[in-house]
């Protein structure tokens, strides 16, 4: 698929279905682009539709299918909308640091491809009300999925999900406990951490 160059072309890359549930217009909106009115369009619709539907159909669809419908925060940054974000201090990381995560049209400095999303799970707000409660879904997460990165976030316990062809498979937060929860080579990465979510649903698919 050509870089949509007219409003019909956008459309027509709005109803690409990504996987069961999801399409590629419900990860187009994006605060900077319609206030700031940058067009966020990928430069390479094809690796954006194949990076997308592997983060849909690995991570979002058994998250909503166990949890309940997904709010979608934050998904693809076309690389202007995003280098802009970056100058000026809106919550964006530089192109080559966000390449195969937000910019999902964009291989990352290994070529690798990968594709991330900013996602609310209201199952968690309603069901979980400690501090730091965001830890039962993030080792879920970690037990169940085969994610590359998570990082969670104060506000409504919204989190970065990354796909990645080379998964690190590891979390932070800026949540309290702030800081790495797990990474490769921790005591805590590796087992069984169902001990630590216990209460919360079984993995459906």
């Amino acid at each position: 698929m050509k870089k949509p160059g007219s409003m019909k072309g956008l459309e027509e890359l709005g109803r690409v279905r990504l996987s069961k549930n999801f399409f590629f217009r419900d990860f187009l909106h994006s605060e900077i682009a319609d206030f700031y009115r940058i067009p966020n369009i990928p430069e390479d619709p094809d690796l954006a539709i194949e990076s997308g539907r592997r983060l849909c159909a690995e991570l979002l669809e058994p998250l909503e299918a166990t949890f309940g419908r997904l709010h979608i925060r934050s998904g693809y940054r076309a690389p202007d909308v995003n280098a802009f974000g970056n100058r000026n201090g809106l919550n964006c990381s530089t192109n080559p640091h966000t390449a195969a995560h937000h910019i999902w049209d964009m291989r990352d400095l290994d070529g690798c491809m990968g594709a991330a999303v900013c996602v609310v799970v209201p199952w968690l707000i309603d069901h979980c009300r400690e501090e730091g409660d965001w830890r039962k879904l993030a080792w879920w997460i970690h037990d169940h999925l085969p994610y590359a990165s998570l990082c969670f976030f104060p506000k409504l316990w919204a989190f970065n999900i990354q796909w990645h062809e080379r998964p690190m498979r590891t979390i932070q937060s800026y949540v309290s406990p702030r800081g790495m929860l797990t990474k490769r080579g921790m005591a805590n990465w590796e087992g069984d951490h169902s001990a630590l979510y216990e209460g919360l649903p079984k993995l459906r698919t």
